[in-house]
């Protein structure tokens, strides 16, 4: 799959590939099913394989990541309870999640914060949360911005120091995926013929 991603890349200009991945990031923030690990995996692995530079993929993944969670935490500021009714939203943000968030939120305060950025299932809830209950602009960018400057570097580095292995990885993942497939293939043909001859052997009586 990360093959197919990146020939498909590989056909526009650097500037898109900028683009396409600031884009995805900031989709991430609202909670979109997107991975937000997964796209900065990719990024550094177009990086790698110098589809685009990790100098400047580094910094334009921190500031889509960090645009993300302040577009959220903005709506939750402006529009609050209001943004809530709407049944896209709630889709996203379910009642329940919000109020278990809530919650955490008055008891743990910028521990949380802090904490969301390692939490992908509720990092959209607590800093949309977070805007509704009217935290602080100012502890928000300090602990999200703290959070952020640890993960987003990390994960990004990993990947493109370690890219060639990287690729050993997913080349044995790719294998396991096909073995996987023709097993499948082979209980599906199995059941098939067995079904087939016990079909055939009550028409036979």
């Amino acid at each position: 799959m990360l093959d197919n991603i990146l020939d498909f890349l590989a056909n526009f200009q650097t500037l898109y590939i900028y683009l396409a991945i600031f884009f995805v990031l900031v989709l991430c923030g609202f909670g979109v099913p997107i991975p937000e690990d997964i796209t900065l995996f990719v990024a550094a692995m177009l990086a790698y394989e110098e589809l685009c530079e990790i100098r400047i993929a580094l910094p334009l993944c921190l500031i889509g990541v960090l645009a993300g969670d302040f577009m959220i935490f903005g709506l939750g500021g402006h529009y609050g309870k209001k943004i809530r009714e709407k049944w896209f939203f709630r889709r996203i943000l379910p009642d329940d999640r919000l109020a278990f968030v809530e919650k955490e939120l008055k008891e743990k305060g910028y521990k949380l914060i802090f904490a969301a950025r390692f939490m992908p299932g509720l990092r959209t809830p607590i800093y949309f949360t977070a805007g509704v209950l009217g935290y602080p602009f100012r502890w928000m960018l300090l602990f999200d911005g703290l959070a952020a400057f640890v993960s987003v570097p990390l994960i990004m580095g990993v990947v493109y120091y370690f890219g060639d292995e990287v690729e050993k990885v997913i080349g044995m993942i790719k294998s396991v995926e096909h073995a996987v497939f023709f097993l499948f293939l082979f209980i599906i043909g199995m059941t098939s013929w067995k079904l087939y001859k016990n079909y055939k052997k009550g028409h036979t009586h």
